[in-house]
Order: structure tokens, then sequence, then C-alpha cells
């Protein structure tokens, strides 16, 4: 049996700042804006090339609004997509990896799959972290 993950809930203060920001600076494809009423609106959105959305909204849940850390985005090249997210506006962390137990600058120099990542939070503080993994590229 298949099990997939399909939505993330985040919690956030102000609908339309964060549709903005994760559609027009993050880049993520927008699915759904429903509002049947003062009290409820849903407003879904996705990655590129993601089978897994995020919805903000109102009304959908009680969480904090920026109470939801780590999420993480898998990326196939990390440099290029933190160049992408600053071009766009976003305040994106230093690539980092791991070596002896400790942060260091740059991407991994070997470039191995899950060894590199970078940070960047909404509006609300939800914080996001950018993975590389190479697995499906040749000669990755």
């Amino acid at each position: 049996m298949d099990w997939k993950l399909e939505l993330v809930l985040l919690p956030v203060s102000d609908v339309d700042r964060a549709k903005a920001f994760y559609t027009e600076k993050v880049g993520f494809n927008l699915d759904v804006d429903h509002q049947p009423s003062d009290e409820f609106r849903v407003v879904q959105m996705t990655p590129p090339g993601s089978a897994c959305s995020i919805t903000i909204g109102k009304g959908i849940t009680d969480a904090a609004p920026g109470s939801v850390r780590g999420i993480h985005l898998v990326v196939s090249d990390i440099l290029a997509a933190r160049a992408e997210l600053v071009e766009r506006g976003v305040d994106v962390s230093e690539v980092r990896h791991l070596e002896s137990g400790g942060w260091v600058p740059g991407p991994d120099p070997e470039r191995r799959d899950y060894g590199s990542f970078a940070d960047f939070s909404d509006p609300d503080g939800n914080s996001w972290v950018l993975q590389e993994v190479r697995r499906s590229e040749p000669g990755a």
C-alpha cells in the first residue's frame, strides 16, 4: 500500500501576504484560492515538480502563525535553487554542509545526496530547509 503525503498546513497571520510570498517570491504554483465565507479560506500551492502541496488560509488550523519548522524542499542543484530564491527577493542563508560534526560553508565538496543545506523563512517565520539530492541525475 502506498502512503503519499499530499498536503501540509502552514499557519499564517496574513493569507494574502503569505500567498504573495509563496507564489511570487518562492515560485510555488497556485492551485486553489477558495473563500466560501468570511470565516473560512483555503489557499493551496504546490512547489514546481512536487507531489505534495501546502495550504494556508483562515479557519483551517489552530496552530500559531509561524510555528512550523524545518519543512524540507529537495532540489537537485542547491546553488542554483538558492540563487533563484535570492533573485526573487527571498532571504536565504548561505549554503552549508557538515564535516566532522560541524557546519562548514559551501556545498558538500563531493555534492553527496542529503549533504548540502540552506534555509529560509516565510513572513510569519515558518521555516524551510533546502536540501540537495541529485540521485536521479546522470553522473550524480
